[in-house]
Formats: C-alpha cells, structure tokens, sequence
C-alpha cells in the first residue's frame, strides 16, 4: 500500500465554525509532508482528525488503511504523536516518565534507547519541571518515537529549541525517514518544511492553497537581483530588460531590484553587459524565491479571494 494517509473532502467545524472546509491531500509511504499555514489555518484541527482524536464533520479520512477514530484500537498502536505540549506530572523524572509511557505502549523500544536518540540520556533523573522548554519538547519526540511508528504526526516538534538542538532533531528525523517512517509534520519555520519536507500543503483559512513538491511551490515564485548602479552610470544604459527574462524591476536611489523567471540567464546577461561595459555592480545579490516568500503571497492571495467573495 503505498497510500498512507488520505483525506478527500476532509472538513471539521466546531459550534458553526469551519475550521476545516473541504481539504484533500495524500502521504505515500517513506514520505515526509508538510502542512503549513498561519494561525488558525485549519492545521491542528486536521492533525487531530487524522491522529484519531476527533471524527470529521464531513469528509473522509484513512491512515495505513483504516479511519483513524472508528478503527483507533488498529491504527493508534502503529503511529507516533506528538502533541504541541504534553503535559507530563512534573515531579517525574524523564526516565520514570519514558518508563511510564512505555508501559502503555506496544512492543516499545528500550527506553535507554529513546532517550539516546533525543539527546536526553544525561537528564534521565532530572524532574520535568526542571526542564527546559526545549528539553520538554525532546521528551515529547522521545515518547513519540517509543512505540517504533510507522507513521509520526509531528506538531511544531521544534518550538522552543536552540539552533543546534533543531539540526539534531532534523537529522533524526531523516534517519527515520530513511528507516521508512511516513511523517506528517506541521511547523512556523519555513526553513525546517524546506529541508525536510519531501511535499507540502499551504493552508489558510481552513483550505489548501497549494500543494506539491517544495521546489515546485517555490518556482512558481520570481527570483530576485538587486544591485547597486555606481554613481556615473543609470538605469537606462542597461541593455533592454525584457529580453534578459526581466519581468519586473524598481530603483531606489542607486539600487536596482529586477525579478526574472529566468535567474541564471539574467544574471548571466546583466554580469556579461557589466563586464564589456567596465561597471563594478557593487552589493550584487541573486537568489531564488524562498518558501517563505511562496507562502505569504499565497496567503495574501487566498484572504484576498475571500475577501472578494465576501463583498459579492
């Protein structure tokens, strides 16, 4: 089966409000899918419904097969959650916390093992109440990861770590990913969905505005360059933009900004034209659209869509 989480039409509404209006997406097997979005997009609403914590108002849901909140006794044993915060007793150590969950688990993996994994072998006797912010949500990847999951719904598993912390638990995830768990993942930084997610959803207002491949959103985006002119040169003495694959430009005082579809041909053009003119393009910065540029415009243009509808 290489489905391994679907949701056609999935909608879930609380007291006439529709947190989920009608969503469709797919995971496969190994894969690791992102599903971004403001606040209030819809995303932890939708994690809990495919986790088997809540039934959808409509739609349809199924994880490795089965719907997750009618079949819970044959799903939950396979899959790993971790939540936005655990609320774990805070006078537990982390080894008698691992210890205790493992007790509730399926066929757990030793718990030396979890918390070697997490980096949190050397706070085994520590209380968690003494834990750090980000040190608790390693715990809660640590308990996630005990029952060896075949799918893992990760919500915004690195809120509160340092830097180097967040590269560890990517790493980990990887390794889990190669091992062929399915993960599901939900995060704010937009630089943690570019380096690990395989595909992604944007969601805003309870819909998906787009889906697919990261590389894929992202070029749906304009690329950027932006130079500064020296002080004997202008704007009109560059060669004709249109033809460099230039779709837009502004200047601001002596900067130029040019945004192309065609990055390496206009840059290449402009430094090629700089060149035999004997110009120094001084603060020269080219670079591809970022996630985090795809998902604003995206949001904008949604809210703006709805906004439009709603004056109709």
């Amino acid at each position: 089966m290489n489905t391994v989480i679907e949701a056609v039409g999935l909608r879930r509404s609380y007291r006439g409000f529709d947190a989920v209006r009608g969503i469709d997406f797919t995971v496969a097997r190994g894969e690791l899918f992102a599903l971004l979005g403001t606040n209030g997009a819809g995303k932890t609403s939708t994690l809990e419904i495919l986790e088997g914590q809540a039934a959808p108002t409509g739609g349809t849901v199924r994880v490795l097969g089965r719907d997750p909140f009618r079949e819970r006794a044959a799903v939950r044993p396979r899959t790993g959650v971790m939540l936005q915060e655990g609320g774990f007793p805070p006078e537990l150590t982390v080894l008698e916390t691992a210890r205790m969950w493992a007790g509730c688990t399926s066929h757990a993996r030793p718990v030396d093992e979890v918390l070697e994994l997490t980096g949190l072998a050397d706070r085994r006797t520590v209380r968690v109440k003494q834990l750090s912010g980000g040190e608790r949500r390693r715990l809660d990847l640590a308990l996630a990861l005990l029952g060896r999951p075949e799918v893992l719904f990760l919500d915004e598993p690195t809120t509160g770590l340092d830097a180097q912390s967040r590269r560890d638990t990517w790493e980990l995830i990887r390794e889990l990913k190669a091992q062929g768990t399915t993960v599901l993942l939900t995060t704010h930084y937009l630089d943690e969905a570019e380096q690990l997610a395989d595909r992604l959803a944007i969601m805003h207002q309870g819909l998906i505005a787009t889906t697919g491949r990261v590389a894929d959103v992202v070029a749906e985006r304009p690329s950027r360059i932006s130079f500064e002119l020296p002080p004997d040169c202008f704007l009109g003495e560059l060669p004709p933009l249109a033809p460099m694959g230039v779709t837009r430009h502004e200047t601001v005082g002596r900067t130029v900004r040019l945004e192309t579809r065609d990055l390496q041909r206009t840059a290449t053009e402009l430094l090629v034209w700089a060149h035999h003119a004997g110009i120094a393009l001084r603060a020269l910065d080219a670079r591809s659209a970022s996630l985090e540029e795809a998902f604003m415009e995206i949001a904008k243009n949604i809210a703006k869509n709805l906004d439009t509808e709603g004056t109709r």
